[in-house]
């Protein structure tokens, strides 16, 4: 099934990764949100948990370690065309994950990977979706 023009909703993960006072953020390669800032992840495989599928997308976007914690969210993302079609269909998870291990680089599927401080989030096109979340993830921190 392809991702664009899909027959059915792609289930989708991301990582809230914190370590310390900051947050790994990925800049996408990839539509949708091509060139936006956010939280690293991908799609569920057949047969991975959601755990298991954030953390092969951590290791492959951002070749880090992480131990994932709870859900922080859900969010349908439904992206329709020109003429009404549905262009891309999301349900995403996003899970809280501390960080282990790893000297963060980007891989597959992101430009960048860096990690950010709150105060600098107004600054960077991060997708708007996540920054409620991303906020809920540093206060649990505290």
């Amino acid at each position: 099934m392809g991702r664009e023009y899909p027959e059915a909703p792609i289930v989708g993960v991301g990582a809230v990764i914190i370590d310390q006072d900051k947050v790994l953020l990925v800049r996408r390669a990839n539509e949708p949100s091509r060139g936006r800032w956010s939280v690293p992840g991908g799609t569920v495989e057949l047969g991975e948990t959601l755990a298991q599928a954030v953390q092969r997308e951590v290791r492959e976007e951002c070749h880090v370690e992480i131990r994932v914690g709870d859900v922080l969210s859900t969010f349908d993302l439904i992206q329709r065309d020109g003429q009404g079609r549905i262009r891309y269909h999301y349900v995403l998870i996003d899970l809280a994950a501390e960080y282990v291990q790893g000297e963060p680089q980007a891989g597959t599927d992101a430009l960048e990977v860096r990690w950010v401080q709150e105060a600098e989030f107004n600054q960077m096109d991060i997708v708007p979706r996540l920054l409620p979340v991303l906020s809920i993830a540093l206060q649990r921190r505290d």
